[in-house]
């Protein structure tokens, strides 16, 4: 049976036709549809039904960009074969630009671009379109889904890639030679005619470059351009489309080309001479004048370097190069001497420091000039004969002795006499002294190598005629050690012994130094003091390294019998004059462990109790020390405590015995003696230091008649008599010692001739007389023939 299907009809404005690539997936479907139209197999019926075969055309729209027309630009036009006309179906289309860029006619099916379309913008559109029945609202036909594709026209110049471009290119390049390429892109369709295709050219820049129509590679167009000539060149290059044909668009750019210099200019000294000028006293690297050769090229090829290639100056002076300016120094090599040469010439040359290789076939890249140097005369300090002195001297030379010599003359032609003298802010302590005349150093105190090994001192010398002309020199004096120090211990040594040691063990190893420096180095003996070794506790074994040990020689030692041991031991060294020394090493006897660990070196620890522990020794030894620091402070406050004169009104009146041994001093000679003995006699008792003088001389005082007779004045004057004759610091050669003590209970109440004035005349002095002889040997040991002065 026929089965009769309806098919939707593009009609395009155009005769050409072309398939619609699809989707995988819309493949499938519409591979599947035209199938079963082409076959009429239905899934309904086994059958194979047999048609008509109609086309089922899938189409492509083309439409031109840019289009300026008055009006709307026709696309195409849809229909299907159901469509008979009576505006029963409906037209729609979706996709894209659908409804704003592209309108369709709902009855009609016409197709429009309703804006001007940009292919540059967008290329293609795919668009779907479907016919509806308008009563029941159903597809008559599946969705249809076509391309417009829009047709390229030339809208769109060529533009490079950069504006501007830079390049650079070695000068003396070759024709040819690539320098750089531009590149310029057109955005029309490059495969839809020649509005894509692009043809360079130059406009500006002739006859130096080129382009290359094509790549647009830029070359060099003229051989052998110099950078000295021109170093910058502009070129412009053109880009136009259409193959470069008429009518076609075209875009420009701009391209900096800069020569890059090349060596390929030797240096040239602008003059063929120089002339220069020093004083003889100019000193080693002191510059007299500048050269400069030009190169006109730049960078590292214009450096140049400097040198002396011959001349009768060349070992006198030299030339140095200045990187900064690119110029030649010329410097003073050596000291000149205008009594020698007055005249220099020298040859200087100039040479590239980088020369190209392929301009060296053109010739030698370097110049030489002549430079003549004069020397001018000037007065020239004096000269020693050396840059600096050394002398060596014994540390035992003796003062006065000469120990060495400098020797300085004036170079100039007058030699002019010279006197020496040692600058004294090198030698503060003035140990070394100089003869004016001749140079020569001598000794002016001892020298101790010990205390100072060098002295560096610097000697003058000055023209006598002319003392503004001097120079100095360092001398520098190395004093030469002999053996005048003993060796003695290196450390202070202090070791112990364990009680319950053993005979033969090493309790200390000790090491002994020498402030001499002996040239064979130090060798040290050593070994007991010679009474020591009879009976010897411990032993001396010398380990012939500088170095001893102390061994022990018994065993066990008690610290209850010698708690410490005192170990004098002999150091000799073995230089001339043979030196030794005694040091005494201790040794401290104390309790050890097993293991020989000490434990306790106190000999009161034996008597400590055996429960007593640390603490509480601290505890009772902090006691001791508070009770003792409340004794101190107590018999302090005591001792300031003032002390009740005897006589607090000025009516006490006592009588002050001073003698004296000239005549004047007056009232001055009892400054020495200490008034308030008088008033309170237990004062005296006090340990005071005197304030006298001691005499050289001790005067006898005269004799005097006998005062009083009493036991206890007899005790008291025995007693200051006795501190008198003892004591080392003697009363003055012209006072007399006064005690001012009556004794206790006197009978007579009081010695003074003022009370006895108001007494009837009964008072009765006898009992002096006893006393008259003792005060007469008083009188005569200190009084003298000025005893009988009040």
């Amino acid at each position: 049976m026929m089965r009769t299907h309806s098919f939707l009809t593009v009609l395009l404005w155009s005769s050409v036709f072309y398939v619609v690539h699809m989707t995988p997936s819309q493949k499938r479907t519409n591979k599947h549809s035209h199938s079963e139209r082409m076959t009429g197999l239905s899934e309904n019926d086994g059958k194979t039904l047999h048609r008509t075969k109609r086309g089922w055309m899938w189409n492509q729209f083309f439409l031109l960009e840019e289009y300026t027309g008055p009006d709307t630009q026709y696309v195409g036009k849809l229909h299907t074969d159901q469509d008979k006309g009576d505006g029963n179906l409906k037209y729609i289309l979706t996709g894209d630009g659908a409804g704003s860029l592209f309108i369709i006619d709902e009855n009609t099916g016409d197709i429009h671009a309703a804006k001007k379309l940009d292919r540059e913008e967008k290329s293609l559109y795919v668009l779907r379109a479907k016919a509806i029945d308008r009563k029941t609202g159903r597809q008559v036909e599946p969705e249809s889904e076509f391309i417009i594709k829009i047709h390229d026209i030339n809208d769109n110049e060529p533009k490079f890639t950069k504006d501007m471009y830079t390049a650079s290119i070695p000068e003396m390049s070759g024709v040819g030679t690539s320098v750089i390429q531009v590149t310029a892109t057109d955005a029309d369709d490059a495969n839809y005619g020649n509005s894509a295709k692009v043809v360079y050219s130059i406009l500006q820049g002739q006859p130096y470059f080129s382009v290359d129509p094509e790549t647009g590679i830029i070359k060099t167009a003229l051989p052998d351009m110099s950078r000295e000539n021109r170093e910058q060149y502009q070129v412009v290059i053109q880009a136009k489309d259409m193959g470069g044909q008429m009518g076609g668009l075209s875009g420009t750019t701009t391209v900096n080309i800069t020569l890059t210099d090349v060596n390929d200019n030797p240096p040239r000294f602008p003059q063929s001479s120089y002339q220069f000028s020093s004083p003889e006293s100019a000193p080693p690297g002191t510059p007299l004048g500048r050269i400069k050769a030009n190169d006109p090229d730049v960078g590292e090829n214009a450096e140049i370097e400097y040198s002396i290639s011959n001349g009768d100056g060349s070992d006198m002076f030299d030339i140095i190069t200045d990187k900064d300016t690119q110029e030649g120094i010329i410097t003073v090599k050596k000291h000149l001497d205008f009594e020698n040469k007055v005249l220099y010439t020298l040859r200087v040359e100039a040479t590239n420091t980088h020369p190209d290789p392929r301009f060296l076939q053109l010739g030698p890249f370097k110049d030489t000039a002549l430079v003549k140097i004069s020397v001018e005369d000037i007065d020239e300090p004096p000269v020693f004969s050396r840059p600096w002195y050394l002398i060596e001297v014994d540390e035992d030379a003796k003062e006065g002795s000469i120990i060495g010599q400098v020797v300085a003359q004036d170079p100039d032609i007058a030699k002019n006499a010279i006197k020496y003298s040692v600058d004294r802010h090198t030698d503060l302590d003035r140990i070394f002294n100089i003869y004016s005349g001749n140079g020569s150093l001598f000794l002016s105190k001892p020298l101790d190598r010990e205390e100072t090994p060098w002295h560096n001192i610097t000697v003058i010398a000055t023209e006598i005629n002319n003392p503004k002309q001097s120079s100095q020199i360092p001398v520098f004096i190395r004093i030469l050690d002999i053996n005048d120090h003993a060796p003695e211990f290196a450390n202070y040594y202090e070791t112990f012994v364990c009680e319950n040691a053993k005979a033969g063990q090493l309790i200390q190893t000790v090491s002994a130094i020498d402030k001499d420096q002996p040239a064979r180095g130090h060798k040290f003996f050593f070994e007991l003091v010679p009474e020591f070794a009879v009976h010897p506790n411990f032993s001396v074994v010398d380990n012939k390294d500088n170095t001893a040990g102390i061994m022990t020689r018994r065993n066990g030692y008690s610290r209850s019998k010698t708690s410490t041991y005192l170990l004098p031991i002999i150091i000799f060294d073995n230089d001339y004059p043979i030196q030794s020394s005694t040091g005494t090493l201790t040794i401290r006897v104390c309790a050890c462990d097993s293991r020989g660990n000490m434990q306790s070196c106190s000999a009161e620890a034996l008597l400590l109790p055996a429960g007593l522990s640390t603490g509480a020794l601290v505890a009772i030894l902090l006691c001791i020390i508070i009770l003792l620091v409340l004794v101190v402070l107590f018999t302090a406050l005591k001792r300031q405590r003032k002390k009740e004169p005897l006589i607090i009104s000025k009516d006490d009146v006592r009588d002050n015995i001073v003698t004296y041994n000239d005549e004047g001093g007056g009232e001055e000679d009892t400054q020495a003696f200490d008034i308030g003995t008088l008033r309170n006699p237990e004062a005296r008792e006090e340990s005071k230091m005197r304030r006298d003088v001691i005499p050289e001389t001790i005067f006898q005082i005269r004799r005097t008649a006998p005062l009083w007779e009493n036991i206890d004045v007899q005790d008291f004057i025995h007693r200051r008599l006795k501190e008198n004759d003892l004591d080392p610091a003697a009363p003055p050669y012209d006072s007399l010692a006064t005690y001012a003590y009556e004794g206790n209970d006197s009978i007579a109440n009081s010695l003074s001739s003022l009370e006895s004035l108001t007494t009837e005349g009964n008072q009765d002095y006898d009992y002096l007389s006893d006393w008259g002889p003792r005060f007469k040997k008083l009188a005569d040991m200190y009084g003298g023939e000025d005893s009988d002065r009040d």
